[in-house]
């Protein structure tokens, strides 16, 4: 047994050391950039097994001139920890960082006390380990800490597994907007080359080739493999596994069993708890290399091993087991019990009683803490065990799942969970509550496009609760209507159901109803052009600030940078929407983060930054959600990007919205689809289509007074061709295009950081000199298509000399990718890993890392995501998400 601990050993050390020394290469210098005081945030990708954490331990292992080593890790539970590694570190530092933490506060107090600990000594390096694994508001304080990273002064390294994050992850997204932030730097570990595997294998009777072919290079499933001492390979990284534990004694095998049931590792006096008199058993289990010492605890050197182990314990032998891990942790020796630990062992070991004591309990705490993802599953926990509840306790289960859902995002949850609270207080016959979650319901159906049944829902709250003693709920359901006809822009309705809900909520100093109601007076005169709809909204921001309530001030911002997005006031908007973006991104708002995004979205596209555009409209579509307005804006974004660079499939996102704006009725969905679409009509010469393709929208812009959709709609129908009577109100730069004033129109344009419609509207000039400068800002710009229709008119003006502007060859190619790398990122762009890309054009894996590497140097990004959005621009994606 000796000798094999020290070949599992002496393999294990081997295999750290093997292709990874230009990983820690970027490590060293990322500390010594820490060291002299430029914090470096390093995010380590690869799949599950590739060898992430045995990296970052063998770095950490290593004299790092005197650095102190944090080390926290995310669980591996169904619901995960709200902060689950900052408590582990902050169980190492004491201090304010454990004071903070033990109290639940807000992440952005965990992060303030981190990055003040993290500044105390210097150099400190703090390990994030399986952040794919991580809660909301553990991944708000690591965007904090990427954002922030240059001033930590501290290495900070977080490790994932970049094959577990599908199109709706949340930790795709934070990595994205992470992806350009100074100071953060992406570290991809490849799999093993054959070479490497050959090294390994040369002492077993194996064959390398086909270890490396069935386990494709995975330093886990080599390692394991090799452990198992078979002849013949293990065809899965299980069998492997099993075969491994298969050569230890019945008793240290359930000491390991006892270990696989408590993730992501269990304290000593947990294990000796559960497995008691086979504790000494333990160390057979650390000398096979199956389990690894920690402080306190011992866990599995990879989940994928603990994975393995718990599935193949009974049925019967796994209940136990989570039952007295249940039994033991409502009662530890120190600290008070660990509601997720609790809800995850509870529901394991199908004790109901125990889920319905912890689960409300622990989805409480994490909403406390803006985990609201996280909230919303533990509602949902509880709800399995919930069917004999009494209807009146069930029905308030189901709202407050519902709310969650809501702010996450998540309307088919949140509108399922609203409908069955509502028939649980018809079923008692409780008119208040039936009043209050009709309201409730006609918010959530708001969102995903259903407008008709959302404002048949509030209508009846209303007409319930108005025969009812007026109080908070029927104020609540007025602002409820108020909301529906701000966002419907009907300026009327907005004044006299929001003067109701006003009225009756300062009768009740109710802040809550005063803070709403203002946000819709203030965004509805902001929409109509009174400038003091600003003090209005701005005044809803600080009250709802001042008072905790965290969904109105990311409402407030919202609808800030709604307004300042559509009347082109982009320095106002780019406040409101960063601000926004990172109040709502601490405070786990998923829904109105959205938004945001989309809105900045389309700023970017209005002030000629495209590319950025179209990252920003990719961080939306990428995120299956069922909100429809973020997804339309993000859609039209792309698709005019396309339509302005001549890319190919413009009309693909422009057909999706238009297909999700229609049913609304809502012009703020409505307008910029037509729009988009019209002028998409005009630069490919379908000139005879907008007309009637615009005419609708051009209406309801019209009865609703709505200054900015009148004026582009006004536009490109005079670009058609119709000749009509602009209505009152249109947009100045609008108006004064149609009325020919191009020079005045085109200062204008640049005065407010709009160079395409500057550009558009010198191309309305009379003179050669003023178009020959249109000309030259849309090549800069690289709009190709309007650039087109301009020199096919100087030139009929008789003008020579022309810029030509790119080849067709580079207008189709503008990276001058080759036809491989063209596939390449293609593939990328849909989120296969490179091993995938070799599988599926048959090519080796370090062949694909180099084109990888090309594609990454030619278009002049650094990340795979950024690449993945040039794929989008450049049409070279069936998809768009």
């Amino acid at each position: 047994m000796a000798q094999a601990v020290r070949d599992a050993k002496k393999q294990n050390a081997e295999l750290e050391l093997l292709e990874r020394s230009p990983s820690v290469a970027v490590l060293d210098e990322c500390l010594a950039d820490a060291a002299g005081g430029r914090g470096r945030f390093v995010l380590i990708a690869g799949e599950a097994g590739i060898g992430k954490s045995v990296l970052v331990q063998r770095f950490c292992e290593q004299p790092r001139g005197g650095a102190r080593v944090l080390w926290g890790a995310c669980d591996a539970l169904h619901t995960p920890r709200p902060l689950g590694p900052f408590l582990d570190i902050a169980a190492t530092t004491g201090g304010l960082l454990e004071e903070v933490a033990e109290r639940g506060d807000k992440p952005q107090a965990v992060f303030a006390a981190l990055l003040a600990e993290l500044r105390s000594r210097k150099p400190t390096i703090t390990v994030l380990e399986d952040v794919h694994w991580a809660d909301e508001a553990t991944l708000d304080v690591l965007k904090l800490l990427g954002r922030r990273a240059e001033s930590a002064d501290a290495l900070v390294i977080a490790t994932y597994r970049d094959d577990e994050l599908d199109s709706a992850h949340p930790l795709r997204v934070a990595v994205g907007e992470l992806g350009t932030a100074a100071g953060v730097r992406r570290v991809q570990l490849p799999p093993l080359s054959l070479e490497a595997v050959r090294d390994l294998a040369a002492p077993h009777a194996v064959d390398a080739e086909d270890l490396y072919r069935k386990t494709d290079g995975n330093p886990f499933f080599v390692t394991e493999a090799l452990a198992a001492g078979e002849a013949e390979i293990p065809p899965t990284v299980s069998d492997a596994v099993l075969a491994r534990a298969g050569r230890l004694s019945p008793s240290a095998r359930r000491v390991l069993e006892a270990v696989a049931v408590v993730p992501p590792r269990i304290e000593l006096w947990l294990l000796e708890a559960l497995v008691s008199g086979e504790i000494s058993h333990l160390e057979q289990c650390l000398g096979s290399g199956m389990l690894r010492r920690e402080e306190d605890g011992v866990a599995f050197r990879h989940d994928l091993a603990r994975l393995a182990i718990e599935d193949s314990i009974s049925p019967h032998r796994r209940i136990l087991l989570n039952r007295e891990a249940l039994g033991a942790l409502m009662n530890p020796p120190r600290g008070n019990p660990d509601l997720a630990r609790l809800a995850h062992h509870a529901e394991a070991a199908g004790d109901a009683e125990a889920v319905l004591e912890v689960a409300p309990a622990a989805a409480a705490r994490a909403a406390s803490l803006g985990a609201h993802r996280e909230a919303a599953a533990q509602y949902a926990r509880t709800l399995r065990f919930a069917d004999g509840l009494p209807p009146d306790t069930r029905g308030e289960l189901l709202e407050r799942r519902s709310h969650e859902c809501f702010l996450t995002d998540q309307h088919e949850g949140a509108i399922e969970a609203g409908q069955q609270a509502l028939e649980c207080h018809r079923l008692l016959g409780d008119r208040r509550k039936e009043g209050n979650s009709l309201r409730s319901l006609s918010e959530m159906l708001w969102c995903p496009g259903r407008t008709a049944e959302g404002e048949e829902a509030a209508r009846q709250a209303v007409a319930l609760l108005e025969t009812l003693p007026p109080g908070r709920d029927l104020a609540m359901a007025y602002g409820r209507l108020s909301a529906l006809c701000m966002n419907a822009e009907d300026a009327e309705e907005v004044r006299k159901w929001s003067a109701r809900a006003l009225e009756l909520g300062q009768r009740l100093d109710d802040t809550e109803i005063v803070v709403r109601t203002l946000n819709d007076i203030g965004t509805m005169a902001l929409l109509s052009g009174a400038q003091e709809g600003r003090e209005k909204l701005e005044r809803s921001l600080e009250l709802a600030e001042e008072a905790g309530l965290e969904e109105h001030v990311g409402r407030a911002f919202n609808h800030l940078a709604w307004v300042a997005v559509r009347q082109r006031s982009h320095a106002f908007a780019g406040c409101y929407i960063q601000e926004g973006l990172d109040y709502c991104g601490e405070h786990g708002l998923d829904l109105f983060r959205l938004y945001l995004l989309a809105y900045r979205a389309r700023s970017e596209l209005d002030q000629g930054r495209w590319t950025e555009a179209v990252e920003s409209a990719g961080l939306v579509l990428r995120v299956p959600r069922s909100s429809t307005t973020p997804r339309i804006l993000a859609l039209v974004t792309l698709g005019l990007v396309r339509a302005r660079r001549g890319d190919p499939g413009p009309w693909a996102p422009l057909d999706e919205a238009l297909a999700l704006a229609e049913p609304t009725g809502e012009l703020q969905r409505i307008a910029p689809v037509v729009a988009a679409r019209a002028e998409a009509s005009w630069l490919e010469g379908k000139h005879q289509v907008i007309a009637e393709a615009t005419e609708a929208a051009f209406d309801l812009a019209a009865r609703r007074l709505a200054s900015w959709p009148i004026g582009e709609l006004a536009y490109w129908r005079w670009r058609a061709g119709v000749r009509e009577e602009t209505p009152p109100g249109a947009a100045e730069p609008y108006a004064l295009q149609i009325a020919g004033e191009w020079t005045r129109a085109a200062e204008l344009w640049g005065e407010i950081g709009c160079p395409y419609e500057a550009a558009l509207a010198l191309a309305d000039a009379v003179d050669d000199d003023a178009l020959r400068r249109a000309l030259n800002e849309l090549h800069l710009l690289g709009g190709r298509p309007a650039a087109t229709i301009l020199a096919r008119r100087l030139r009929e003006r008789g003008a020579r000399g022309l810029p030509r502007g790119p080849r067709p060859s580079t207008r189709q190619n503008p990276a001058s990718l080759t036809p491989r790398e063209l596939e390449v990122l293609a593939l990328v762009s849909q989120g296969l890993r490179n091993v995938e890309i070799a599988n599926r054009l048959f090519l080796s894996v370090k062949t694909v890392n180099h084109h990888v590497s090309a594609i990454l140097r030619k278009l002049g990004v650094r990340t795979r995501g950024q690449a993945s959005a040039e794929a989008v621009r450049l049409g070279l994606t069936g998809q768009d998400r």
